[in-house]
């Protein structure tokens, strides 16, 4: 993250047209329009894992961190938004004796 006019690139390739449904742009930007800093700051992101949504909160949180890193006083105003934290929930891991993590074997009586 870099002063600019607010151009982003993600994986080499545009804003839009990584991620073009709409909700998830507007999560990404939620940090600078906090802030007011939108259009301030140009990106260049490189995310890997997961899919669309999950990359899209991962790149809030790092555009949120970045922001404290440039002003420590954006905190107050972040915080309350919640962006700041990170998404807790793993993939639980497959238990022996069953197909998945929880799903059983068709039980049969006889």
């Amino acid at each position: 993250m870099k002063e600019g006019t607010g151009q982003i690139t993600i994986n080499g390739r545009s804003f839009e047209d990584y991620f073009p449904l709409e909700s998830h742009r507007v999560d990404i930007l939620k940090p600078f329009s906090v802030t007011d800093t939108m259009g301030k700051f140009d990106l260049k992101v490189n995310v890997t894992g997961g899919g669309v949504s999950g990359q899209a909160g991962a790149i809030r949180l790092a555009i949120a961190r970045a922001l404290l890193e440039v002003d420590p006083e954006y905190r107050a105003q972040l915080k309350p938004e919640k962006l700041l934290t990170r998404d807790p929930r793993m993939v639980e891991r497959k238990k022996y004796g069953r197909p998945k993590a929880r799903k059983k074997f068709q039980f049969s009586k006889r």
